[in-house]
C-alpha cells in the first residue's frame, strides 16, 4: 500500500530522475529501458507490477548507495534475487535491486564449524555444488526447494524456502546463522543471535542504528512476550507474518532468525552466514501408492515415526501431465494408485536404506490404505522420480487440454497430524467453486501446494476467486494453520493475515516493520499496511489466448495444404506471439545446469536473455497494442530476440513448454513480408537452394570461402568472417556416396537425405545404410525434397510451408515404415514443424514416421542389435539442440552405455551455432561465449584421444572452430563397420 506521505505525479517524476541520474553518477548501472521494465514487472506469481527502474550492484556499498537514494527521495525499493516468487513478494513500484548478476560471491567456509558466507545473489544450487567439492561430498546445504536451480539465498531467506528435506533439516530459518544487511536508510549491520551491530565500528551511522534498533527489539519482545508465545511457532511450517518467535528470550533473541522470512520489507539481506550438514551417503526411495490423497495424508504419522529424510506428496493429475510432456517412461517406476507419497531414507550403506523403506513399507500394508509400493535403489531411477516431484510447479501451471492453472492459493500448512482432514476439507471446496486442482506438496512437514484453474480474466472469475481464497484462509486457521508454508505472504496473502492473526499480533507486525523501515520504503504493500490480493492482477484486461498454433491445427485438422495467402487458416496478426502466454515465471532458464536451456542466458546471466524475459517482453508487447504486429519493429523485442539462438531447448526445457524461437521466427516473418531482408536470410536461409550449384562448382566454392577479400565482403553482408566455413562436398561424390549405400526400393527403412548431409558429409549415407543393415533391415532412400529449416529459423514461413508440404506429400507413402533422418535438426523439424505449419492427417502421419538417426539406432539396439566395433575409451558427446528439444537427449547416451564406452562425457547445451546464429558476423563472439558453457570444457575433459560425436552439423562446425586439428564424427561413422576395429 503506498505511503500516504510519499510524493505524487510530478513530484515523484522529478524524484525518480533525480534519483537514477545520480546513481549513474556513481557508477551503479540503472536500466530504466522499457525492454527491462517489461521484463521485470512480473515473478512467478498472479501479479505485475511495472517498476520505475532496476539496478544491478556489484557490491554492499552500491547496494547502500541506492538505498540511500531512495530513502532520500522516498523512493519504494524492492529486492529480487532470481525473482521466483509465487506471492508477487519480487515485484513493486519504484526501484528494484536485482542482487543475482553480481552479488554472487562465496567465502569463509568453515568445515568444522559447518558454516559458509555467501552473497545474496548465490544460487541455492551451486553453492551446494561449491560446499560439496571444497568437503569432498562430505557436507552439503540443505534447503532444497524446487526452484533451487534459480532461487538464491537472498530470496530464499526473505521466503524462509525449504524444499522436499524439511523433515529433516527444518526451513532456511533453522540455516541461517548471521545476515549482513542494509536498512532502509542506508546504514550497514551485522546481525545474529543476541547481537545486532555495525560491520564497521568507524561507522557512526551505522553503530548509532546498530543501537537503536537493537534496544527497540528487545523492548518489543519484552512487552509482547504473551502474544508472541501464543500465536507464533506452532506448526513446522507457520511462515505467514513476521517470525518474531526469536526475539524471546527462551529462543535466544535471534534477530537474524527474525528476519528470515521477513519478504524484504525490513532490510536488504547482501549477505548471510549458513550452516551446512553432513551429506548422506546414499538414500533410498520408497514410493506409495494409495486410492486418494486424503488418504495418502492418513499414514503421514506413522511414516514420521520411521525418521525418513523427506515425505512428498502427489496426486495424479501431477503423473498424467509428466506422462504426457515426458513420456511414458518418465513415470514407469511409480507404484499403481491415484496418490502417491516418496519417503526417503538415508544411510550408511544403500541395503541399509532398502531395509528401511521394506520395513516401513510392510508396516503401512498392515494398516491397509497402501495400494501399491516400489522401492527404488538405482540412482538414474530416484533422480527420475524426483523429478516428477520437483516438476511438479512448473508442468502443472497447463493441463493437459491447454487450460492454465495459477498460484493463489498454492501454500497452506497445518500440523502434520491435521493434514488428512485439512485436505477432507478443502478438496470438496475446490470442487464447490467449479475448479480442479493439482495437488502436491510436502506432506511430512503438514504443506500443500496446489495449482487451480482459476479465471483472472474476467470479472466474475475474479470475484470468484476472490471469494474462494478467503473461504480457504478461514479453512485452514480453522485447522490451525498458516496461510503459507514456504512462499511467503506477499501480495498473493497478506490481506488476510488478519484471518490468521489476532489485531494485537498485527499491530505487533507493524512495529517490527516501523523500527526498521520508519518511512515504508522497503518492498510496500508486502505483510504490512498489505494491498488487496486481488489488485495487480497480471491477467486483468489481458484477453484469453487462442489455442497454440500446433493445437488449432489438431482442432481444425485441415486435409489440405493451406495455401500461403491465408497463411494456413491462422490469422496473419494473432493477439499472442507463439505460446509464450504461457510464461508464468518459473525461472527454469536460469539455471545454469540441468538441460539445455537457454544457452545466451547461460553465457550473459541477464534476464533479457532468458525465456522468461523474452516471454514477459512479449506478454507487453501483446498488453500494450493489443498485437505482434510490427512487433520487430520494436526495439525492446528486438533486444530481447536478438541473441535467442533458435535452438528450441526452452519448447521442452521451460515446464510451461514457452517456445521462444516458433515466437522469433514469427515475428521475423510478420516483420519483413513484403519488404528486402538482410542479406544472410538469403544466403544462409536459402542455404539449401544454393547447395546443388555450389556442390557442382564445388573447387571454386571451397575456394572462394577462404580468399580474404570474399570473407571481409562476406562480413559486410552479415556472414562472420571469423567462422571456419565447411568445404563443399563435389557433385559426383555425393553421387558417388548414394550409390555405395545400395538403396532398394521397398525397403524396411527409409533415409532421409537432408541437404547438409548431402552437401557436407556425404559420407554418413552409406554408413548408416549399412548400420540398419546390419540390424537386419532393407534400406530405401526417400524423394529429394528440404524439410525448409533455414526458412523457419530466418522467419520465412510461407516459403518453409511449400518445402514442408511437398515434401510430406511425397513421404506419405501409404507406409508406415521409419523414415531416418541424418541430420537432427531436420528430423526436429519434419517431426514438429510438419504438423504446425502445414497440418492435416498427412503430416501427423509423417511426423509419427520420422526419426532422429540415434533414435533409430537406439529402438535397434533396444531389439538386441549390436555394433560389431569397438568402443572408444572415452567419447565426448554433444548432442544437437533441436533434437534435445524434440526427441530428446537420451538415446546417444544410452548407445555408447550399451556399446560398453567406459568414459562418457557429455556436453549438456547448445554448442552456440545454432543453425544460422552462429554464422552470422553480428553474433560470432556470443556463439563463442556459449560455447565456453558446455562443449569446450566437455572437450577439454575427454582430452584429444577421445571420440567426438556431432550427429548435427552445427555442432560439428562448432567443434571444427575451438579446435581446427580436432575433427568429430556423425553417429554413423562411429558405428560403421568400415571404419572402426572389427571385434576379435
Amino acid at each position: 500500500m503506498e505511503n500516504a506521505d510519499m510524493p505524487h505525479g510530478d513530484d515523484r517524476d522529478t524524484n525518480l530522475r533525480q534519483l537514477l541520474a545520480g546513481l549513474r553518477e556513481q557508477g551503479i548501472e540503472v536500466d530504466d529501458t522499457s525492454r527491462r521494465l517489461s521484463e521485470y514487472s512480473y515473478d512467478a506469481s498472479n501479479y505485475r507490477i511495472r517498476p520505475a527502474a532496476v539496478v544491478f550492484p556489484g557490491s554492499v556499498d552500491d547496494v547502500r548507495k541506492v538505498v540511500r537514494a531512495c530513502s532520500a527521495l522516498e523512493v519504494p525499493t524492492i529486492a529480487r534475487g532470481g525473482g521466483t516468487s509465487m506471492a508477487g513478494n519480487a515485484i513493486g513500484e519504484g526501484v528494484v535491486i536485482d542482487l543475482s548478476r553480481r552479488m554472487v560471491s562465496v567465502e569463509g567456509l568453515d568445515a568444522g564449524q559447518a558454516t559458509v558466507w555467501a552473497d545474496a545473489g548465490v544460487v541455492l544450487s551451486e553453492l551446494r555444488s561449491y560446499v560439496e567439492k571444497a568437503t569432498n561430498g562430505k557436507l552439503t546445504f540443505a534447503p532444497d526447494p524446487s526452484s533451487m536451480t534459480r532461487a538464491t539465498i537472498g530470496g530464499s531467506i526473505g521466503n524462509d524456502a525449504c524444499g522436499n528435506h524439511s523433515v529433516a533439516y527444518g526451513r532456511m530459518t533453522q540455516h541461517v546463522k548471521e545476515l549482513e544487511l542494509v536498512t532502509a536508510d542506508g546504514a550497514h549491520l551485522h546481525a545474529g543471535r543476541d547481537f545486532l551491530r555495525a560491520v564497521d565500528a568507524t561507522d557512526h551511522h551505522s553503530v548509532v542504528r546498530a543501537g537503536e534498533l537493537h534496544e527497540g527489539l528487545k523492548e518489543l519482545a519484552r512487552a509482547n512476550m504473551a502474544p508472541l508465545r501464543v500465536e507464533l511457532q506452532k506448526i513446522p511450517r507457520q511462515v505467514s507474518g513476521y517470525h518474531l518467535g526469536h526475539l524471546l528470550p527462551e529462543n535466544g533473541v535471534d534477530i537474524a532468525g527474525a528476519l528470515a522470512g521477513s519478504e524484504g520489507t525490513c532490510a536488504v539481506v547482501v549477505r548471510a552466514k549458513v550452516a551446512l550438514v553432513p551429506k548422506p551417503r546414499t538414500t533410498a526411495l520408497l514410493c506409495l501408492g494409495y486410492q486418494d490423497t486424503v488418504e495418502s495424508a492418513r499414514d503421514v504419522m506413522t511414516i514420521l515415526a520411521a525418521k525418513p529424510s523427506a515425505i512428498e506428496g502427489l496426486d495424479a493429475s501431477i503423473v498424467d501431465i509428466m506422462r504426457h510432456r515426458r513420456g511414458d517412461a518418465s513415470v514407469d517406476s511409480l507404484p499403481k494408485g491415484q496418490a502417491f507419497l516418496m519417503v526417503e531414507f538415508p544411510a550408511e550403506t544403500i541395503d541399509q536404506a532398502a531395509s528401511d523403506c521394506e520395513r516401513l513399507a510392510e508396516k503401512l500394508r498392515a494398516d491397509g490404505r497402501t495400494v501399491d509400493h516400489a522401492i527404488v535403489t538405482e540412482p538414474r531411477e530416484r533422480a527420475k522420480l524426483w523429478r516428477v516431484r520437483e516438476d511438479g510447479a512448473g508442468l502443472s501451471s497447463r493441463r493437459i487440454d491447454g487450460v492454465q492453472t495459477w498460484p493463489g492459493w498454492e501454500d497452506s500448512a497445518v500440523a502434520p497430524e491435521r493434514l488428512a482432514d485439512y485436505l477432507a476439507d478443502l478438496l470438496p471446496l475446490v470442487k464447490k467453486y467449479g475448479y480442479t486442482a493439482f495437488t502436491y506438496g510436502h506432506f511430512g512437514a503438514g504443506c500443500v501446494h496446489m495449482r487451480l484453474d482459476y479465471d483472472l480474466r474476467s470479472d466474475a472469475g475474479r470475484q470468484a476467486f476472490s471469494d474462494f481464497t478467503r473461504e480457504a484462509a478461514t479453512l485452514v486457521v480453522a485447522h490451525g494453520g498458516s496461510l503459507s508454508g514456504e512462499h511467503g505472504d506477499g501480495r498473493a496473502r497478506g490481506e488476510l493475515l488478519e484471518v490468521m492473526y489476532s489485531r494485537e499480533m498485527l499491530a505487533i507486525f507493524k512495529a517490527f516493520k516501523h523500527l526498521w523501515d520508519p518511512t515504508g520504503i522497503l518492498n510496500p504493500g508486502i505483510i504490512v499496511d498489505p494491498e488487496p490480493f486481488s489488485a495487480s492482477l497480471a491477467l486483468e484486461g489481458v484477453p484469453q489466448p487462442g489455442p497454440d498454433h500446433g493445437e488449432l491445427r489438431a482442432v481444425l485438422d485441415a486435409a489440405v495444404v493451406p495455401s500461403s495467402d491465408n497463411r494456413g487458416l491462422l490469422p496473419v496478426v494473432s493477439p499472442f506471439v507463439g505460446n509464450t502466454h504461457a510464461c508464468i515465471g518459473v525461472g527454469r532458464c536460469r539455471a545454469t545446469t540441468g538441460g539445455f536451456m537457454c544457452p545466451s542466458y547461460r553465457a550473459t546471466k541477464d534476464e533479457k536473455d532468458s525465456t522468461r524475459g523474452r516471454a514477459r517482453v512479449l506478454q507487453e508487447l501483446t498488453r500494450t497494442k493489443g498485437s505482434s504486429q510490427d512487433g520487430w519493429s520494436s526495439p525492446e523485442v528486438r533486444e530481447a530476440l536478438d541473441l535467442c539462438l533458435s535452438c528450441k531447448a526452452c519448447s521442452t526445457d521451460c515446464p510451461t513448454g514457452v517456445d521462444v524461437a516458433e515466437a522469433k521466427s514469427q515475428l521475423v516473418d510478420e516483420h519483413y513480408r513484403g519488404r528486402l531482408r538482410p542479406f544472410t536470410h538469403y544466403s544462409i536461409g536459402w542455404l539449401p537452394r544454393w547447395l546443388p550449384l555450389l556442390t557442382r562448382v564445388s573447387a571454386v566454392a571451397n575456394l572462394g570461402t577462404r580468399i580474404g577479400p570474399f570473407r571481409a565482403l562476406g562480413e559486410l553482408l552479415g556472414v562472420s568472417a571469423r567462422r571456419r566455413l565447411p568445404d563443399f562436398a563435389q557433385s559426383a561424390r555425393i553421387r558417388r556416396r548414394v550409390r555405395e549405400a545400395g538403396f532398394r526400393r521397398n525397403a524396411d527403412i527409409l533415409v532421409f537425405i537432408d541437404s547438409f548431409t548431402r552437401a557436407f558429409r556425404p559420407e554418413v549415407v552409406p554408413a548408416a545404410a549399412r548400420i540398419f543393415r546390419e540390424t537386419g533391415n532393407s534400406v530405401g532412400c526417400t524423394p529429394d525434397a528440404c524439410c525448409g529449416l533455414t526458412w523457419i529459423s530466418t522467419g520465412q514461413r510461407d516459403g518453409a510451408r511449400r518445402r514442408l508440404a511437398r515434401l510430406i506429400g511425397k513421404l506419405d507413402d501409404g507406409t508406415d515404415r521409419d523414415i531416418v533422418v541424418l541430420e537432427p535438426s531436420c528430423a526436429a523439424t519434419i517431426r514438429d514443424e510438419g504438423p504446425k505449419l502445414v497440418g492435416g492427417a498427412a503430416a501427423a502421419r509423417v511426423a509419427a514416421r520420422v526419426r532422429s538417426f540415434s533414435v533409430a539406432v537406439d529402438e535397434a539396439m533396444q531389439r538386441g542389435w549390436m555394433p560389431k566395433t569397438l568402443p572408444p575409451e572415452t567419447a565426448v558427446l554433444q548432442t544437437h539442440c533441436h533434437e534435445h528439444a524434440v526427441f530428446g537427449s537420451g538415446a546417444q547416451k544410452r548407445i555408447l552405455e550399451a556399446w560398453g564406452v567406459p568414459n562418457l562425457v557429455e556436453s549438456s547445451s547448445c554448442c552456440g551455432v545454432a543453425g544460422n546464429f552462429g554464422f552470422e558476423a553480428e553474433h560470432f563472439d556470443m556463439s563463442m561465449k556459449v560455447a565456453e558453457h558446455s562443449v569446450i570444457p566437455a572437450l577439454a575433459k575427454g582430452g584429444s584421444d577421445a571420440l567426438v560425436l556431432t550427429d548435427g552439423f552445427s555442432c560439428a562446425m562448432q567443434v571444427s572452430q575451438i579446435d581446427p586439428e580436432r575433427s568429430s564424427k556423425h553417429l554413423a561413422i562411429a558405428l560403421d563397420p568400415r571404419n572402426a576395429r572389427p571385434v576379435d
